[in-house]
């Protein structure tokens, strides 16, 4: 039924339980797995590009490649390939536009995100995808 899966990672807890979800449904599906992290900048806009700015982006962009460094290593245990996707922008949109371009037909992620503000509610992003995505939304609790 699932035969591209894309998994939304932040470094979270809860995006690492939604990866090894996102293996196993690959793995069991032979499915493509795709990973995104996106690099949110919707609250930058208003910022000036400084050096300061550039510093806490790389510092992001380091976070995404460690997240996906192990994430491969695990695929990798399960015999699953994964493919990595860095993108930038609102982190909600970034994922419904790559699901979008990749043909996904499953998007998992977790129930909360990074930071503490997430936890109050669902997920702000986890809810902005499943109410805004075409695709089935897998949503995975810690």
């Amino acid at each position: 039924m699932f035969k591209t899966i894309l998994v939304a990672m932040d470094g979270s807890k809860a995006s690492e339980k939604a990866l090894e979800a996102a293996i196993n449904e690959s793995g069991i599906r032979n499915s493509v797995l795709n990973a995104v992290y996106v690099i949110e900048t919707g609250g930058f806009k208003s910022i000036p590009t400084d050096s300061a700015m550039e510093l806490l982006y790389s510092k992001l962009e380091t976070v995404g490649k460690n997240a996906f460094s192990e994430g491969e290593k695990l695929a990798k245990a399960h015999n699953v390939e994964l493919k990595t996707h860095i993108k930038q922008g609102h982190a909600g949109e970034e994922i419904i536009k790559l699901a979008d371009e990749i043909n996904a037909d499953l998007i998992v992620m977790g129930s909360t995100g990074k930071s503490d503000v997430d936890r109050l509610f669902l997920g702000s992003v986890t809810e902005f995808v499943i109410r805004h995505s075409k695709v089935s939304t897998m949503v995975v609790r810690l």
